[in-house]
């Protein structure tokens, strides 16, 4: 196993670093931390990514949303944000004090100087994307050009942060998703999504009938810089 090790969302940036690390002959493997909620799609493309690398892939040990849920009797929210935590950033770390010596490689670009990755002294920490100065247009272009077809969503389908229009997309394409959603609004007695964010319904259920009369959002143009940072690059 290297002791170099990228995080892996399937997220363009991730992606891109990925990619070009392995068109540079690095040696690294890759982790992703799995919440057990992630669309299809997701773990299509990181099989993809995978086997045209040769890298291996690690799987830490976490929790996953559904028993997290059950377990807390919560839906994770703006205020209490514990699924990053607890199924992405708490294994990570995990994992890292377990392989002690590993180098970090995160997927942090040129134009984000106000983010920051994960931190602490459990490793040593690498941003290849900012050491070649690429920014958001230049992941993009190199994705398009590697052929990598990054899924629209890499964060999970029942995310609380997700916009309108993809709660639309996951009505039309997964209704089995869906109905999970409504279980558990049901079960825990609160929403994934705040009241107070638009005059839409705030509850699942709600929402499908709106979406069964016909209404649909518009797409909103929205930018996504304000979602976790840790499911989407």
């Amino acid at each position: 196993m290297s002791d170099q090790i990228v995080a892996f969302s399937g997220g363009k940036d991730s992606t891109a670093m990925v990619l070009r690390m392995h068109e540079l002959g690095e040696k690294f493997c890759c982790l992703f931390t799995r919440t057990g909620n992630e669309l299809p799609e997701v773990y299509e493309h990181i099989h993809n990514v995978i086997a045209r690398t040769g890298a291996d892939i690690v799987y830490p040990d976490a929790p996953d949303l559904d028993f997290l849920i059950r377990q807390l009797r919560m839906i994770p929210n703006h205020r209490a944000r514990w699924c990053t935590r607890m199924i992405k950033i708490r294994p990570c770390i995990e994992y890292l004090k377990a392989h002690p010596g590993s180098t970090l490689c995160i997927g942090l670009r040129a134009d984000e100087e106000g983010r920051s990755g994960l931190e602490g002294s459990h490793c040593e920490y690498r941003y290849p994307l900012k050491e070649w100065g690429w920014g958001l247009e230049d992941v993009v272009d190199y994705c398009e050009a590697m052929g990598a077809n990054v899924p629209r969503r890499t964060d999970c389908a029942l995310c609380f942060d997700q916009r309108l229009i993809e709660w639309w997309h996951l009505w039309k394409e997964q209704p089995q998703m869906w109905t999970r959603g409504e279980q558990y609004e049901e079960m825990i007695g609160h929403t994934f999504r705040s009241d107070a964010r638009d005059t839409w319904p705030a509850s699942l259920k709600g929402l499908r009938e709106r979406f069964e009369a016909g209404d649909k959002p518009t797409r909103s143009k929205l930018p996504t810089e304000g979602r976790c940072r840790v499911c989407t690059m």
